[in-house]
């Protein structure tokens, strides 16, 4: 896929903040359905988890709540309100705000979760939200990603002694693709890049035990609707 974006593509402008709450709610409408849409509690949860989040953050109530408004104002997240519910509850409209069918869903909330990454990376930590049989799914599911308007994915330039491209979402704005262009540009190797097999061993025990510590909080925020 040759997107190599420059800042000038980046026609969203989200905060982090925002980000991290859009793709807690794209995810946890996969893994967590029962529990969906989700309340104010339960989102901060989400986006203070401590496994499947690069990078850890520690937001409180007001913070998560005015990204919920802002994501509101932009139409990508709405309040639903249930007769049974005592506390409203969200959820997001990416799906018809941007015509994406779930594959595209899935690969959208990991890059929103996790930050840029090859496409064999984003094929395991997708596993929990949707299966894709092969690495050329992955591949043609963010090309489409690309050619949405605005773009919403992108390839970014590969960086010197790398095999695989890494892809970034765009919806952060310009700084945090300006920001990724100029470290591949620059050189830097990417992450757990040249380490040899046992840097595989150890990506792979760590994906697993971040998936291990996901099922168990899912698990629990699935009981929490019961309490």
């Amino acid at each position: 896929m040759d997107n190599t974006p420059t800042a000038t593509d980046a026609t969203f402008d989200l905060t982090p903040i925002e980000v991290r709450v859009l793709g807690v709610l794209i995810e946890k409408a996969f893994v967590t359905p029962d529990a969906y849409p989700m309340s104010l509690n339960a989102l901060l949860n989400g986006c203070n988890q401590l496994t499947a989040r690069e990078p850890v953050m520690s937001l409180d109530e007001s913070a998560v709540q005015d990204a919920i408004d802002s994501l509101m104002a932009r139409r990508l997240v709405s309040r639903r309100d249930q007769a049974s519910a005592r506390v409203a509850k969200y959820e997001h409209q990416v799906r018809l705000r941007h015509s994406l069918p779930p594959p595209e869903q899935a690969v959208l909330a990991t890059l929103l979760l996790r930050g840029a990454q090859t496409a064999g990376e984003i094929r395991s930590r997708c596993e929990r939200l949707y299966r894709f049989d092969d690495i050329a799914t992955i591949e043609g599911t963010l090309e489409h990603l690309a050619e949405k308007y605005p773009p919403m994915v992108a390839s970014l330039p590969r960086a010197p002694g790398t095999k695989e491209p890494r892809y970034m979402h765009l919806l952060g704005g310009d700084e945090p693709l300006q920001a990724a262009i100029e470290a591949q540009a620059s050189g830097l190797p990417a992450a757990g890049g040249g380490r040899g097999r046992s840097a595989e061993l150890e990506e792979e025990v760590r994906r697993l035990r971040e998936e291990l510590d996901a099922l168990k909080l899912d698990f629990a925020d699935f009981r929490r609707q019961f309490e």
